[in-house]
């Protein structure tokens, strides 16, 4: 009976560094994957020295009973446009009102308000809570 034959060592390899060197170059072609991208077209983007935001004219507020006011003042959606033509002629560039509309508003007066706005000749413009 020969016990020492039954447990001879099998021969292996060690392939923890192959591991390594495995990791080391996924690595590398995914960073250069990722930088080296021939769809990209670079432009230079123009630099300004002031703020380019729209100048606000006047803000029309629609509550939550669809009432709407101009400034604080309330306002029928029939006499809109004439209310809103007195603010707006008092500008000289291209005016903009912002819309500040409940979140519960109908999106139909809403959408009424942003016509009445561009008949006049000026920019809507939609006030939305950055939070949400």
């Amino acid at each position: 009976m020969n016990l020492r034959k039954r447990f001879r060592n099998q021969p292996e390899v060690h392939t923890g560094a192959l591991n390594d060197i495995l990791f080391i170059l996924l690595l590398f072609f995914l960073i250069v994957s990722t930088l080296a991208n021939p769809n990209v077209i670079k432009v230079s983007n123009p630099k300004a020295s002031s703020d380019t935001k729209a100048k606000q004219t006047v803000v029309v507020t629609i509550d939550k009973d669809q009432k709407l006011f101009i400034g604080s003042t309330p306002v029928s959606l029939d006499s809109l446009s004439g209310q809103l033509k007195s603010f707006l002629d008092k500008e000289t560039e291209k005016p903009s009102v912002v819309i500040n509309g409940d979140s519960v508003a109908n999106l139909g007066v809403t959408i009424q308000v942003m016509q009445v706005i561009k008949k006049l000749g000026a920019t809507p413009v939609v006030a939305v809570d950055p939070s949400h």
